[in-house]
């Protein structure tokens, strides 16, 4: 397995950091999540709205004063030939940037920012084709005041861990987190969405949710599919009363979810809109439906 780092690709065994690192200390870093696809076609593979992501990973670059060092384009190269040398046609692709060794201290900016980028074949994420089990967490999603939550920050992720431990030592599979306010915010690594009266909705950005690229994925195919959909704030009891509820990311995809703080969701079984929802975004992904075909980077592997 090859690892960029720093413009070289390098054997995962010396894809080396120093203890020191800030990052480490604290969590100075920024990321993204980036899924390729199987294209199907013989030798060949589709990464998902790469732009996209390598655009959300610049803008969480800026709020945290980091200098790349590399440009837009050239992290686009980077990404397919990380893919291309690997040889995975399905996996998830992990950029990350991160203040490096140098000056410790809380204070970042003495150091350099190092850029990697590692893939991996990801088994599936939040499985159960018959729909998960959440509970609304006990710990509240980390809020604008204190946090800059547009930016895909390691940092605001162990807001996330501690909610996804909290469900999983309770018997669930994954934790929905309010707001300070007590609004719904997101789940702790995918954006919520509720069906109520054949209305999709999720909450806005404003309540404490990503700007998730899989979620602007789903309003998108709503639009162009006749679905009506809301971006709104969403409330706990809303969460019981939704005839559907499904989670959004990169690495879950669409996830049905059935059961919340041991409620139904429904009649307990996956919706008919989710299912609707998600067997569409299967076929964009994969580049079965070309009005979404621009969303898709073509790699063609090494033979």
């Amino acid at each position: 397995m090859k690892i960029w780092m720093n413009g070289m690709l390098v054997d995962a065994e010396d894809a080396k950091i120093h203890l020191l690192t800030h990052a480490l200390h604290y969590a100075t870093g920024i990321f993204e999540g980036i899924r390729c696809y199987d294209s199907g076609t013989g030798n060949g593979a589709f990464i998902f709205r790469l732009h996209d992501h390598i655009k959300r990973f610049f803008s969480s670059a800026k709020i945290y004063l980091m200098d790349l060092r590399y440009g837009f384009d050239e992290m686009i190269d980077a990404v397919i030939e990380t893919v291309k040398v690997n040889g995975l046609r399905s996996c998830y692709i992990r950029p990350i940037a991160y203040y490096s060794y140098g000056k410790m201290g809380v204070n970042p900016l003495p150091n350099r920012v190092d850029v990697a980028i590692a893939i991996w074949q990801w088994d599936e994420y939040l499985s159960s084709e018959q729909g998960i089990r959440c509970m609304v967490s006990s710990w509240r999603r980390i809020d604008a005041r204190t946090m800059p939550v547009g930016a895909k920050a390691t940092a605001n992720y162990a807001n996330s861990a501690l909610a996804r431990i909290e469900a999983l030592k309770n018997g669930f599979d994954e934790a929905i987190m309010l707001n300070i306010n007590g609004m719904v915010a997101e789940a702790s690594a995918e954006n919520v969405f509720i069906v109520r009266d054949g209305v999709i909705c999720t909450p806005p950005t404003t309540d404490g949710a990503l700007a998730g690229i899989t979620r602007d994925t789903v309003l998108q195919i709503a639009k162009h599919e006749g679905i009506m959909y809301e971006v709104r704030s969403i409330s706990r009891d809303e969460l019981y009363l939704a005839d559907e509820v499904f989670l959004t990311g990169t690495a879950a995809g669409i996830k049905p979810v059935v059961m919340i703080d041991n409620r139904k969701v429904g009649d307990g079984n996956v919706g008919v809109i989710t299912k609707r929802l998600k067997s569409m975004y299967e076929d964009v992904v994969r580049g079965r439906d070309e009005r979404f075909i621009k969303w898709l980077t073509y790699v063609e592997m090494y033979s």
